[in-house]
């Protein structure tokens, strides 16, 4: 699990004191009272009073043009609402029905997809990935043989923490099968099955095993199956749907993690069911009503029976611990409450504990938004909080003051202060990080080699080819796949250079390394984050470079 809660992005998994609550995870949740679907929105409890102002308060202190919540219980709408501005600088609010890219929260839609066809009969969850795409390998033969439907919602495959993301992210042009097929080449570092590591690349296997079993689109599958029977009207697959004029906030980012300044919104075709969906809480109120309601849609079948979205089994499947999670201490002492007794992930949810109650939660975030659901199964409670800003920090202190007021209503923390502590601790770790690099670092030294010697095309067996050009008298290095991968390259030391984005959003400058043979040609690179704020789905780490020959 991701440590970098202070710029979570598209893993959506950055949520160390997000953790949440949970009963046995098997145990489906009660059913609810026969009002589910009523939205007649009632009064909010005494500790939401100012929720308003208290919201504000966050948007101020982590620097949040807009934020949307909304507050589900007993399958009514407690409250759906938005602050703030859709974009800075411009006068347009957030409203209920503001569009957000909801990014990993995505994951849950996938999940429900594919048990919506185990229903069917048209795959089993315990299926081989194989059985329904012959062509898929992993790096592993044993792991390619064994990986099945389940795995690849479970973050359990032995793939490294965020593995292969740099083949989508930032946007790429390769297609949704050339991801998966260059898994065969994408590193496996741990046992199967054998513990936890966030993937979003697997993600785009299940996009493939969707379509491949029913037939239509990734798209049109979630339009048809999920969309319009929860009635999510508003909702979109991706941005390549939004129009001008639509309710749709702007994401934000601190460039060189200083400045905030709009994001233009990315559009994530070659890996959709990893986190594309834009949606409104207004639409997502009534997602989460369908969640705690087990399934049960508002609308009746064509026996006069409530219809459903999915079956009891296939919820508790999706609830059910898979893959247990490591619990971390707590960076600071006032986060400790927060600390769960489980914690764990099932099928595209995940699973632990806050005050006795059983939290099913995810986090989504995205260039320029993060978000988080959070649903209380055995309280019929769901809050969710989408923001336009990169900050896990905002949406935390949001979603766990509307969970206190119905599971701790005598005691009201400033969960903004308590976060803006551990934001603060964690950015000074990273001044230190990189005084510590500052301080090793030779200042003397210089490159082995005339700076057009380090020119050249490098490959990397999973992601394809880096070039290193020399242009006017500095080197430029470029992704040959991704747009906003482009950058300048300065000496550090030795044969190390730091490479500078020309894109000041990505929050993503890395050191790269040449390794040199014995007579001074160069034979590799390597490349790591230089900040450890950088997200992980920039695993440069993962990359080994070597030079192609020219004939």
């Amino acid at each position: 699990m991701s440590q970098r809660f202070v710029f979570p992005r598209l893993a959506g998994c950055c949520a160390l004191f997000v953790v949440a609550s949970a009963a046995l995870a098997q145990t489906p949740a009660a059913s609810p009272p026969a009002s589910t679907h009523d939205t007649a929105q009632p009064m909010l409890p005494a500790q939401l009073q100012d929720f308003g102002a208290y919201v504000d308060s966050a948007r101020k202190t982590f620097d949040v043009p807009g934020i949307a919540v909304a507050i589900v219980k007993d399958g009514k709408v407690v409250m759906e609402q938005g602050f703030g501005l859709r974009e800075i600088g411009k006068p347009d609010p957030v409203d209920a029905h503001t569009l957000f890219a909801i990014a990993s929260n995505t994951k849950a839609f996938t999940a429900a997809a594919l048990q919506q066809l185990a229903e069917q009969g048209k795959l089993k969850m315990d299926d081989r990935v194989i059985d329904h795409l012959p062509w898929f390998r992993m790096s592993d033969p044993y792991v390619t043989h064994e990986m099945r439907i389940r795995d690849l919602l479970a973050h359990r495959s032995g793939l490294s923490l965020g593995a292969g993301d740099l083949l989508y992210w930032p946007p790429t042009s390769y297609t949704t099968k050339e991801v998966v097929q260059r898994l065969r080449n994408v590193p496996i570092k741990n046992g199967f099955r054998s513990g936890y590591a966030y993937d979003n690349i697997l993600f785009a296997v299940a996009t493939l095993v969707i379509e491949q079993a029913s037939g239509q689109s990734y798209a049109d599958y979630v339009r048809n199956h999920i969309f319009k029977p929860v009635g999510m009207d508003e909702s979109l697959i991706d941005m390549t749907y939004l129009r001008p004029g639509m309710d749709v906030a702007m994401g934000h980012a601190k460039s060189d993690f200083k400045d905030l300044e709009p994001v233009p919104p990315m559009a994530w075709v070659n890996d959709p069911g990893a986190g594309g969906i834009y949606a409104s809480v207004h639409d997502l109120a009534k997602w989460m009503n369908v969640q705690l309601a087990g399934g049960v849609l508002p609308t009746k079948g064509a026996n006069g029976k409530p219809a459903r979205l999915f079956s009891e089994g296939s919820q508790s499947q999706m609830w059910s611990m898979l893959t247990p999670i490591k619990i971390g201490e707590p960076p600071i002492p006032e986060l400790a409450p927060l600390m769960p007794h489980f914690y764990g992930y099932g099928e595209s949810w995940f699973l632990s504990d806050y005050r006795n109650q059983r939290l099913v939660w995810h986090t989504g975030g995205w260039p320029g938004m993060v978000s988080r659901v959070t649903l209380v199964p055995e309280l019929h409670l769901g809050v969710v909080v989408l923001t336009n800003a990169e900050s896990g920090a905002a949406f935390n202190a949001v979603t766990y003051r509307a969970l206190d007021a119905y599971l701790n209503p005598e005691q009201k923390t400033d969960w903004v202060a308590v976060y803006d502590k551990a934001v603060k601790k964690a950015e000074a770790k990273s001044d230190d990080s990189y005084a510590k690099h500052a301080a090793a670092r030779n200042k003397n030294s210089k490159p082995s080699l005339p700076l057009a010697k380090y020119a050249g095309t490098y490959r990397d067996p999973w992601y394809g080819d880096v070039i290193v050009s020399h242009e006017n008298g500095k080197l430029r290095l470029r992704f040959s796949k991704t747009a906003q991968l482009v950058g300048t390259m300065t000496p550090w030391q030795n044969d190390t250079f730091t490479v500078r984005w020309d894109d000041r959003s990505l929050n993503a400058d890395a050191f790269v390394t040449f390794a040199l043979d014995v007579d001074g040609h160069v034979i590799g690179v390597r490349m790591e984050p230089i900040s450890p704020l950088t997200d992980f789905s920039f695993d440069f780490q993962d990359l080994r470079l070597a030079p192609v020959k020219v004939d």
